[in-house]
């Protein structure tokens, strides 16, 4: 590989190696400036908008680098790949302001540096698992965006319930893992290969033994599944995210997730579609029913994720289950194997971002002051502080999916998809499951605005905390009734997605 070759190809990685900046630049202010680390966020910002300028500009390339044999790399540079890095940058940059009016953040002032980076760890682990192309690729990327996630799941350490969550997530991360691992090796004996793309030729051509293959595919998807909170790989969800500090579970309820579902649409289009027809169908070989899988898992991700929901006192804990429920229903726009569909999953993961963050910002602003997540504590808050009660409100609404927000189009768009390959029961079944979703959604309305508080509490919101939830709800309504731009940026992105 001459010296030409080589800097073109870092050319195909320069959001990943602006985030490594990032990375190193923070570390040394954090060692120079260790008693004032209040320049440690604006650092982390500029990099943040530095890698987003990358990001964008990687938006009209199309191709891979670092190739291991052949002409096929280890990376793949798409729309698909900038639009997912997107939603992650944005998500990371609301974090930042979380970070910022999070108390439970801000007692751990002496340990910022070693917060962002490990905000930035995860950014660029997350970058590279979306880009991926090769097994052995994707395992370290997700072990990267993990090893990070566990020790932030419990970085603040101020209650018993931090360092449970950081144990547990360890603990279930190893083993989805392990999992992992072994379906990736069991795959490379069958076929001496670890590049999506060459495994695409090998599976059609190679005489393997289809029970294995089926089974090394369950593995490796069991590992993808844990990243999305899928069912049945979904146990570390709630644990995690109500003991997690609420910036950490809000950025793991978006990022990761979405960092997951670009990863698993990647790996069905690159190593399982022979070509896609003119409709946007995904025609796949006859190796594995993907469809039934997935079938089986949406319905069972969405249906355990909103009942289990029901019961819940705790807000973050039912916002967690909430969200392994939305991960059902983003697995509607996956299992229908189309173009459609996956541009169904990325407008609902964009605006999924805008109402899930804005939920949990206001969560956050309210335990802030009232010092709990519990449900029942929210009795009267509609009233004492309306703004937070009235735009908490546009959040559940759109997290439900009705008009006029921005949720109702997510969900429409996938049904829509659904419907397109006559899958009217499944689609039945996910209607019926939003309903279900209503119920402990208005329940917290219910506490907010038509239950009386004995004492009246008054919950100040500063100016640009005030301003940050103003955008986020005014955007769930605009891009309920204005979507356009949106749906097409996600229709192209979804069209150029390698194969």
């Amino acid at each position: 590989m001459n010296i030409a070759n080589f800097s073109q190809m870092l050319s195909f990685i320069k959001p990943e190696l602006a985030v490594s900046v990032t990375i190193l630049v923070v570390v040394v202010f954090d060692l120079i400036f260790n008693k004032n680390k209040k320049i440690i966020p604006y650092i982390a910002l500029l990099g943040i908008v530095v890698t987003g300028y990358y990001v964008i500009q990687q938006y009209a390339l199309s191709g891979t680098a670092f190739p291991t044999s052949g002409k096929y790399g280890m990376v793949t540079v798409d729309a698909f790949a900038s639009f997912f890095k997107m939603i992650v940058l944005i998500a990371t940059l609301c974090i930042v302001i979380f970070s910022y009016y999070s108390d439970e953040i801000i007692k751990t002032q002496g340990r910022l540096g070693e917060y962002y980076t490990l905000i930035f760890g995860m950014v660029l682990g997350m970058f590279v698992m979306i880009s991926a192309s090769d097994l052995i690729l994707i395992y370290l990327s997700m072990e990267l965006m993990s090893l990070s996630s566990y020790v932030l799941a419990g970085f603040t350490k101020l209650r018993t319930r931090n360092s449970e969550a950081a144990l547990k997530y360890l603990i279930y991360g190893a083993i989805s893992s392990g999992l992992m691992l072994f379906g990736i090796s069991l795959v490379y004996g069958m076929t001496g290969t670890t590049n999506l793309y060459q495994l695409n030729a090998a599976l059609q051509g190679a005489d393997v033994n289809l029970y294995t293959v089926g089974f090394a595919l369950i593995l490796i998807f069991a590992g993808i599944g844990y990243k999305i909170s899928a069912a049945p790989f979904h146990f570390w969800t709630p644990d995690v995210y109500e003991g997690a500090p609420i910036s950490i579970t809000a950025y793991l309820s978006v990022a990761s997730k979405a960092a997951g579902f670009a990863l698993l649409m990647r790996f069905l289009k690159t190593t399982f579609v022979t070509y896609v027809d003119p409709h946007g169908s995904w025609q796949l070989f006859n190796i594995f029913d993907w469809q039934t899988l997935l079938i089986l898992i949406s319905v069972l991700t969405m249906t355990l994720g909103n009942f289990a929901a029901l019961w819940q006192d705790n807000l973050k804990r039912m916002l967690a289950y909430s969200s392994i429920a939305h991960a059902g229903y983003m697995l509607l726009g996956v299992l229908v194997l189309t173009n459609k569909g996956v541009s169904a999953v990325m407008f609902y993961f964009f605006v999924y971002l805008i109402m899930n963050l804005g939920a949990f910002f206001v969560v956050m602003i309210i335990a802030n002051k009232i010092g709990s997540e519990n449900i029942d504590d929210y009795d009267g808050l509609g009233y004492s502080s309306p703004f937070l009660g009235v735009t908490f409100g546009i959040f559940l609404v759109s997290l439900t999916g009705l008009p006029p927000t921005a949720g109702f189009i997510g969900k429409l768009n996938l049904f829509v998809a659904l419907l397109d390959k006559q899958m009217v029961v499944v689609a039945v079944i996910a209607v019926i499951n939003s309903v279900v979703s209503l119920y402990y959604y208005i329940r917290v309305l219910k506490h907010m605005f038509l239950t009386k508080r004995d004492e009246k509490i008054s919950i100040p919101v500063p100016m640009p905390a005030f301003l940050f939830i103003l955008v986020m709800a005014t955007t769930t309504i605009f891009f309920g009734i204005y979507f356009t731009p949106i749906t097409s940026w996600a229709q192209n992105a979804a069209a150029i997605l390698h194969f």
